[in-house]
């Protein structure tokens, strides 16, 4: 029989101010990045970035309840179709922790690399903050079969509200693979604060401009 994980409960206090702190940041960055959703709209129109402007996968959110993350679409349309049908290729997505690098993965538009390199792609993710889907700090959110790396530790990693910004981000990103994330992403769960959150946002802020384990 495994062993149970404690699992820490979050005050009602850090948690109305949490919220209240999503709500008016993520409706100020909506309004300030504007012109940004505008331009990649527009760029979206012409040749091999054709297609819709947002890319939504379904995610696990605050206690296992699925949603639709919102990104800006970096890859070609029917992205997932692709990866899928080569069966070497989504074996190494899968083996690289969901993940491909740039060079090797067709899916990726010119447009879409430097989307993520800058991480303008995740700016959609304030939609998801606003609607109480995400918050601006915590847990990164996961497709349904990573959370089999978290074993018998799945609820502690859910039982929090998954972030756009996260430690596992600000402590190195993709540089950091499982199971190591795991620690990472479950060492925030046992130490969330207002202050821990501030200390993260700005860490991932600097990692962000640095363009650490983005891609």
């Amino acid at each position: 029989m495994s062993e149970k994980v404690k699992i820490k409960q979050q005050s009602k206090s850090y948690l109305f101010w949490k919220r209240f702190f999503d709500i008016v940041l993520s409706s100020g960055a909506l309004v300030c990045f504007s012109p940004v959703f505008l331009a990649v709209f527009i760029m979206n129109r012409f040749g091999d970035n054709k297609g819709p402007l947002f890319y939504k996968q379904e995610r696990i959110g605050w206690h296992g309840k699925p949603f639709k993350i919102y990104k800006f679409r970096s890859m070609v349309v029917n992205a997932d179709k692709i990866l899928e049908n080569d069966p070497e290729l989504y074996a190494k997505y899968v083996a690289n922790n969901y993940k491909l690098e740039p060079e090797e993965d067709p899916r990726i538009t010119r447009l879409g690399e430097w989307l993520r390199k800058t991480s303008i792609d995740e700016i959609p993710q304030f939609i998801n903050i606003l609607r109480g889907e995400m918050s601006i700090i915590g847990p990164r959110p996961v497709v349904k079969k990573e959370l089999a790396e978290y074993g018998n530790r799945v609820d502690k990693f859910l039982s929090v509200k998954p972030g756009a910004m996260g430690l596992w981000q600000s402590s190195g990103r993709s540089n950091i693979p499982y199971p190591e994330r795991c620690d990472v992403e479950l060492k925030y769960v046992d130490e969330a604060s207002l202050a821990f959150d501030t200390k993260i946002m700005f860490k991932n802020i600097i990692s962000i401009f640095k363009s650490e384990g983005a891609y």
